[in-house]
């Protein structure tokens, strides 16, 4: 796990190795300093200022060098950490955009938001905590009990004997708060996923004025993570009087031996100075396993953040490009054999079985089907957003596996049922199409996918900037923006998934002749709930359960007298011309 996060440092090794270079020159700078503050008390005799002024100078000379070394870790180990945090969410991020939509419904979007910001977050710190504090602390622990043992080996044994005591109180409290921290994580993807459920459908929320309810459910999975967070900070808080109180003791001792050693040597055993540089140093020793046991918390939480996102750039996407792929998709032609698919081997039964299908290129094809009827389902299998359980799906005569996966889907224009627009202006919306698209190339097909009439009504047109999923423009004008993108692409294959839901009658009928007219050669498949947008397809597939339970012309459907003419006289209210 920390081979492959370390892997996103990158360009900040380098500010990774100088920090922890600058914190041992500030830790033997701030090790001597108590030594020269001996010396200079000793010398404090009354007969002569010289040894002061010296000894003062170098404290201030110190001290000064010990700051400086300490900024310059404080700045670089800042941009190390940042730095890293900084790449390891780029790498998260661009491997979620390789997740096929099985893989982001195995995470969940909310899990991997987390992972993204609150995982991050604690890995950062951790990281920074560990080229500053964690090479610090023992640095600190190793050169104070050295020293102190040069100056009174019998009086550093009163540190010697704390530290374990010490060390044992302060990581068993590590250890104890580290399963908390496991169960915090895990109650922070469920309030996060109450939140995004919560935007996303906060039309329906108002609509149906649950506002107090979702007020009680988002209340209790906050309450739950506050609770957790209160058991784990109740037992960090203890870290502190545990240590005050090791310290205080180790000084009671230290001065009442210390004392004691001085009055009955004469100061020849142990000097005043000396012992002033043993409280300072047993402070420091002490002070050291606090700030280990501190560094051992932080990483503690960070381990289980590590490991989330650990499982993220490990993860092997269920849909990968082949070696070698093909990269040319000659025409449009569609093929279903023996196809049967499933979301999960959980399913006892599949979202569609014995699919069997032969789509010509630029065949209009219409899907035709009642809720849960797997429409979507199967137009998904043709751009290769799932892959099939059994049999297989082919464009060109090739099997949607054998191809890249970028040059399948640059060829397959997909509108999905649920329309996305992005924040920005219309032009750069349009332009996800093709980037390098003209104004004159834009405007036409809008004018095909009827949108150009609205957006002209704009009082900045094509420069109207779209909020964030399309909140201020309707639900028709966004389809169509989403079909005029779709158009962009010239692609070979065209899939409208009740893309014209949201517009009148009238302008669903003039979108498909503009179709029909000008993209003639490009396979188009429509998936519809009115008849009247089906009418003048090739052929329609009528869903029916995952299976194909009719299949025809419009006219041919309604002599079947089955599911499709079913639907036809409900709409029409039994208007058919016979």
């Amino acid at each position: 796990m920390i081979k492959t996060l370390m892997k996103s440092i990158r360009e900040y090794k380098k500010a990774s190795i100088l920090t922890p270079l600058y914190i041992t020159l500030e830790i033997i700078l701030e090790c001597l300093l108590p030594l020269v503050m001996a010396s200079l008390i000793d010398k404090m005799t009354g007969s002569s200022m010289t040894p002061i002024i010296r000894y003062g100078f170098m404290l201030i000379i110190m001290a000064m060098l010990s700051l400086l070394f300490g900024y310059m870790s404080g700045k670089i180990g800042a941009t190390a950490s940042c730095g890293f945090a900084k790449n390891l969410r780029q790498d998260v991020f661009y491997k979620i955009q390789n997740f096929s939509f099985a893989d982001i419904d195995n995470f969940s979007a909310a899990s991997l938001v987390t992972r993204m910001t609150t995982d991050v977050t604690n890995v950062q710190n951790a990281y920074q905590m560990i080229i500053r504090i964690a090479v610090r602390t023992p640095l600190m622990l190793i050169f104070s009990v050295i020293i102190s043992l040069t100056i009174s080996v019998k009086m550093s044994l009163i540190f010697l004997i704390m530290i374990p005591f010490v060390a044992a109180a302060l990581f068993s409290i590590v250890f104890t708060v580290f399963p908390i921290f496991k169960r915090i994580f895990k109650k922070y993807d469920a309030m996060n996923n109450s939140v995004q459920e919560n935007i996303q459908g906060i039309r329906v929320v108002k609509s149906f004025v649950r506002k107090d309810y979702e007020q009680d459910k988002f209340h209790y999975s906050t309450a739950e993570l506050c609770k957790e967070f209160t058991i784990a900070e109740r037992i960090i808080a203890l870290n502190n009087p545990i240590l005050m109180f090791c310290i205080s003791l180790a000084i009671f001792l230290v001065s009442l031996i210390g004392a004691k050693t001085i009055i009955n040597s004469g100061a020849t055993e142990l000097t005043t100075g000396q012992l002033s540089s043993l409280i300072a140093y047993g402070v420091q020793i002490l002070t050291s396993l606090m700030m280990l046991s501190m560094v051992f918390v932080i990483c503690s939480m960070a381990t289980e953040s590590a490991n989330r996102i650990y499982e993220v750039l490990i993860y092997e996407s269920t849909l990968t490009s082949p070696n070698n792929g093909v990269t040319e998709v000659k025409n449009g032609r569609i093929q279903f054999e023996n196809v049967s698919f499933s979301y999960s081997k959980k399913n006892k039964k599949p979202a569609l079985t014995n699919i069997n299908l032969d789509i010509k290129s630029g065949q209009t094809i219409g899907i035709f089907g009642g809720t849960g009827s797997s429409k979507t389902s199967l137009i998904q299998l043709i751009s290769r957003l799932y892959d099939v359980t059994e049999g297989k799906v082919t464009v060109s005569g090739i099997d949607v596996r054998d191809y890249d996966l970028e040059s399948l889907r640059d060829e397959v224009a997909v509108v999905l049922q649920k329309n996305i627009l992005f924040s920005g202006t219309i032009k750069e919306n349009l332009r996800w199409g093709k980037k390098d698209a003209t104004e004159e190339e834009l405007v036409r097909v809008c004018k095909l996918a009827q949108a150009d009439e609205f957006v002209e009504q704009f009082p900045d047109k094509y420069d109207t900037y779209i909020e964030q999923g399309g909140t201020n423009v309707s639900g028709g004008q966004k389809q169509r923006l989403c079909i005029a993108r779709a158009l962009l692409k010239k692609p070979k294959i065209l899939i409208l998934d009740d893309s014209t839901s949201a517009v009148d009658t009238k302008t669903d009928a003039m979108i498909r002749k503009a179709l029909r007219e000008e993209i003639p050669e490009t396979t188009k498949i429509i998936i519809a709930q009115r008849t009247s947008s089906l009418e003048d397809a090739d052929q329609i597939i009528v869903l029916d359960g995952g299976e194909i339970a009719e299949q025809g012309t419009h006219n041919e459907l309604l002599s079947n007298k089955g599911i499709y003419y079913e639907v036809y006289q409900s709409q029409t209210n039994g208007k058919r011309e016979d």
